[in-house]
């Protein structure tokens, strides 16, 4: 995991947000290649959950929603954590945490032999409070949301009749949540401001176990198929009704290998200590968002059925993914140490830039000039990195850090038969290419 952190740092992946003034505990921004690698992930997400399928359609809500929304959802009272306070020290943690509380009672205090004592567990809410409007007095009292379903619920009807769709169908959203997290941690895994990736599948009440099970194995095979990662590092993990959110009646996680911690079904993987980590979740929601909604608002929010004109309120089977945690997913998996290099082996849909081109020599212009027009040629087809410094093969390893598919090198004999040498990331073979035919061939491979 520190290596993996080092280098995201190293290449522009992820640094700590706000540095120059100390930075802000679980804050990151991310850089150029952590865009595009987020970015990407983003893309495919889209492209399997909506754009290859018939029966979902996308929408875009807003952070800020009219408060009604939340207490209609449950969340003013049920979207809580238990928090204890270290009577010492005074730190604040969940109380469901067992790992965060039993390192805390291990390194506290430094001296003085204090033994730690908790205060009794109190429901702290996580939803983010602001105001709209001068005065900051309870009836400008607004939310930042803490899930991206409600947009998808109090637009149902909408979006219905907007796009004819007939159930069973699903609305899907990518977009940033908020929750005022007591315990956060391990690099981007857990923050207070992340994106959610998210369907509501919308079905005919008694059919959502039918549509549950085959959501489980869409999303399984995202992860394997499309994210490439490992089966190895992934489980299926089924709630228990004590552990269930205030709307589910059953829920699962998929679940990924992190190097930390030491937490249920942890075990040792190489060399290290491993904990599984929600990386997507399903959950079974009923019609407990639309009936409250409906109760609230005092409209109608109930499914017409076009063929015998009957009126209910369908049950939601509900797919999400943490794009934060994805990315941190398909940094580990693709992470390789190797005799003389360390090489991140993304899939190459996924990889930040597509291919790399070099000029052998910098201080040749004839070569420089080459590479330039190639790489302004491919630029508008893929996106590509330019690297002059140093070495070649200085400049192979600075892109198999990055998980740059291909790297690119114009030579001499580039300017006496207009081929180039394009090496492989994986393999690290390479091959001569014609520069006009450059194009096509990565098109290809990248597929």
């Amino acid at each position: 995991m520190e290596k993996v952190v080092s280098l995201c740092k190293r290449r522009g992946f992820v640094f700590p947000g706000s540095e120059i003034y100390g930075g802000l505990a679980n804050s990151w921004d991310f850089g150029h290649a952590g865009t595009e690698l987020f970015n990407n992930i983003g893309s495919l997400w889209w492209k399997k959950f909506v754009q290859e399928r018939d029966d979902v359609v996308g929408i875009r809500g807003p952070v800020i929603m009219n408060p009604k929304v939340w207490e209609a959802s449950g969340h003013l009272k049920n979207f809580t954590d238990p928090l204890v306070e270290c009577k010492v020290c005074h730190q604040r943690l969940r109380a469901d945490q067992t790992d965060e509380l039993k390192a805390h009672a291990e390194t506290h205090p430094p001296a003085g032999g204090e033994k730690v004592e908790w205060t009794k567990p109190k429901n702290f809410n996580l939803l983010f409070k602001t105001f709209i409007g001068p005065v900051e007095d309870a009836a400008a009292t607004a939310y930042l949301r803490g899930e991206l379903a409600q947009t998808m619920f109090t637009d149902f009807k909408l979006m219905a009749e907007a796009t004819r769709k007939k159930l069973p169908f699903g609305i899907a959203q990518i977009g940033k949540a908020f929750r005022n997290e007591i315990t956060t941690g391990n690099f981007i895994f857990r923050t207070k401001e992340f994106t959610i990736a998210e369907v509501e599948y919308f079905v005919r009440p008694g059919e959502e176990d039918k549509y549950f099970n085959e959501w489980a194995d869409f999303m399984e095979k995202f992860l394997t198929e499309n994210c490439k990662l490992k089966t190895e590092n992934l489980r299926r993990y089924e709630h228990s009704k004590e552990s269930l959110a205030h709307y589910s009646k059953g829920t699962i996680d998929i679940e990924y290998k992190f190097p930390w911690g030491q937490g249920e079904g942890s075990s040792a993987a190489g060399g290290g200590i491993a904990s599984w980590g929600e990386l997507m979740g399903l959950a079974s929601r009923t019609d407990y968002d639309l009936k409250n909604h409906e109760k609230l608002s005092g409209r109608n929010l109930k499914y017409r059925d076009p063929d015998t004109g009957d009126e209910f309120l369908p049950f939601v089977v509900e797919p999400t993914a943490g794009l934060e945690r994805l990315m941190l997913a398909v940094l580990l998996d693709g992470y390789h140490e190797e005799k003389d290099r360390v090489v991140l082996k993304l899939d190459p849909r996924l990889a930040p830039y597509k291919a790399a081109v070099f000029p052998l020599l910098a201080n040749k212009p004839q070569l420089v000039e080459l590479a330039r027009e190639i790489y302004d040629d491919l630029r508008r087809h893929f996106m590509v990195d330019w690297d002059d410094r140093g070495n070649i093969g200085k400049r192979y390893y600075s892109q198999d850090e990055i998980g740059t598919p291909f790297c690119i090198t114009v030579d001499f004999d580039s300017l006496k038969d207009q081929t180039v040498t394009v090496r492989d990331r994986d393999t690290m073979q390479q091959e001569r290419v014609r520069a006009v035919d450059l194009a096509m061939y990565l098109e290809d491979r990248l597929k």
